[in-house]
């Protein structure tokens, strides 16, 4: 005769048994690749590490699983009740929608008019719900337009969460993981590593995983100009409206330390568009704004990298999201021309 087991051992039985990977569990561990047609190994060695590969497509999958699971841990979000709001221009508010779609929980995201409508189609795929606000009237600026519709959503919707990516810990200790990851896929710590700046959550985390483990690797945070991040802009860059989001900021994030960066570069949108289009040219590569913020940034670097030194480029997201501004020579022309 068999006998059933009690409610306890079975629980006990399901809990020993190994996890089954889901779509959430293929968050990170993204690939280091080689840029060698673009910067020949004879002046100095540049790897790529391509967070596209991520399953929301950027690196803010990181960030958001990182947050939304610390919330949910803590009993902070509930499943099937909690409703999260979270002011994005595109890659988090997709990297939240995913999860939050996995998770059982509500998302109202808060964009401005640089969002693509692709991206505003994939948010609202997922079930997400999309607010457009217009620029600040006293800054001219999207950001502080969309923290304050953030902030009017957490006082009139119900079980409402924001998990403040600007200022939430939990985003920069993501990173300190994808240091570790390059950290462990090179032969030695690189010499420097290239990551665009926004939130700096990416910045934090892995600043802060070099100086735990003594790295002698240099930070250099690639920023837009017209950015407050670093300090207040030169006049003349107070001309310069950025269009293309994912790195710079019009409020100093909360997340920020001093002394994160050993150097700051900054670039125009021209400058991301280059970088996107030489990458493709040169690699192959169809990657994201910020990405040719970084690459734009690693080409006018030669002049003070030292010969055979290794460098890092962390490529934030993918171009698929872009094909009708970065990549679109009609928009390039009508912005740039």
């Amino acid at each position: 005769m068999t006998v059933a087991p009690s409610d306890a051992t079975a629980r006990a039985a399901t809990a020993a048994r190994p996890r089954d990977p889901d779509i959430i569990a293929t968050i990170g561990a993204t690939p280091l690749v080689a840029l060698d047609r673009l910067f020949p190994p004879a002046l100095f060695q540049v790897y790529g590490k391509c967070e596209r590969f991520n399953p929301g497509g950027s690196i803010k999958d990181r960030a958001a699983r990182s947050m939304i699971e610390h919330a949910l841990s803590t009993g902070v979000l509930m499943p099937g009740i909690s409703t999260v709001v979270e002011s994005s221009s595109g890659n988090l508010g997709i990297a939240l929608a995913q999860l939050c779609n996995f998770y059982r929980l509500d998302l109202i995201c808060v964009a401005d008019p640089r969002t693509t409508a692709q991206n505003t189609a994939i948010m609202r795929a997922y079930g997400a719900t999309v607010e457009i606000v217009d620029r600040d009237p006293e800054t001219g600026e999207y950001l502080p337009s969309r923290i304050r519709r953030v902030r009017e959503l957490l006082n009139t919707v119900p079980d409402a969460y924001w998990p403040n990516q600007y200022g939430n810990e939990y985003n920069a200790l993501a990173h300190q993981h994808t240091m570790r990851e390059i950290h462990e896929a090179l032969s030695q710590a690189p010499d420097h590593l290239f990551l665009a700046a926004g939130t700096t959550g990416t910045l934090r985390g892995c600043a802060e995983y070099i100086a735990a483990e003594d790295l002698p690797t240099q930070v250099v945070a690639v920023d837009a100009v017209g950015s407050v991040i670093f300090g207040p802009p030169e006049s003349w860059e107070r001309r310069h409206r950025r269009t293309i989001p994912g790195h710079g900021a019009a409020v100093v994030p909360a997340l920020l330390r001093p002394g994160l960066a050993d150097r700051v570069v900054k670039v125009t949108d021209l400058d991301c568009v280059r970088g996107c289009r030489t990458l493709l040219a040169k690699e192959s590569i169809l990657a994201g704004g910020s990405s040719g913020a970084v690459i734009s940034a690693l080409m006018d670097a030669s002049s003070w990298i030292t010969p055979g030194a290794t460098c890092v480029a962390i490529l934030p997201d993918g171009g698929d999201r872009y094909l009708d501004t970065i990549y679109s020579d009609s928009w390039v022309e009508s912005r740039f021309g």
